[in-house]
């Protein structure tokens, strides 16, 4: 016998998998920046998405389910290079752009959810909430990301002043 919120339990266990995934990118992301504005502020970004983890898991066992407890496969894979890159620019740069396209394709992922028709109602407004968090994370990290390519851009020589 199906369960009768196994669609809602399956998508919020995909954005679980997703949220840890971003919190434990943030999490390396602290360990590997040497800078300590950096490191708290991606420390408050793991803390962050762990609370959104927490917040789906929470859904996912009022629905009746069991929360994932793992991130994907993938990005493991994808920390690991994101490592190997780091340890040869070192520079925090390619660490931040590395943050702000995971968070693009995390953000797409909730949004997509958002989207999903055959989610509940409830279900639906824990995502809005959780989404709310990850797209403020996510904004972040874009106009960081945009600023360090400005100011990279205006130490330049070549650059217009």
């Amino acid at each position: 016998m199906t369960h009768p919120n196994a669609h809602d339990i399956k998508v919020l266990n995909g954005l679980i998998e997703s949220a840890l995934d971003s919190a434990d990118g943030y999490r390396e992301a602290a360990e590997q920046t040497e800078d300590p504005n950096y490191r708290t502020l991606f420390e408050t970004r793991s803390a962050e998405r762990r609370q959104v983890v927490d917040d789906l898991a929470n859904a996912v066992r009022g629905l009746g389910g069991d929360p994932e407890s793992h991130g994907s496969i993938l990005a493991k894979a994808h920390r690991a290079f994101l490592d190997m890159k780091h340890a040869l620019l070192r520079n925090d740069d390619s660490l931040v752009g590395s943050i702000d396209s995971g968070e693009g394709f995390i953000a797409e992922k909730f949004e997509r959810a958002l989207q999903d028709a055959g989610i509940s109602a409830t279900t639906r407004e824990t995502i809005r909430r959780a989404y709310a968090a990850v797209k403020r994370g996510h904004d972040e990290m874009h106009a960081l990301k945009h600023s360090l390519e400005g100011q990279r851009d205006a130490s330049n020589p070549l650059y217009p002043t």
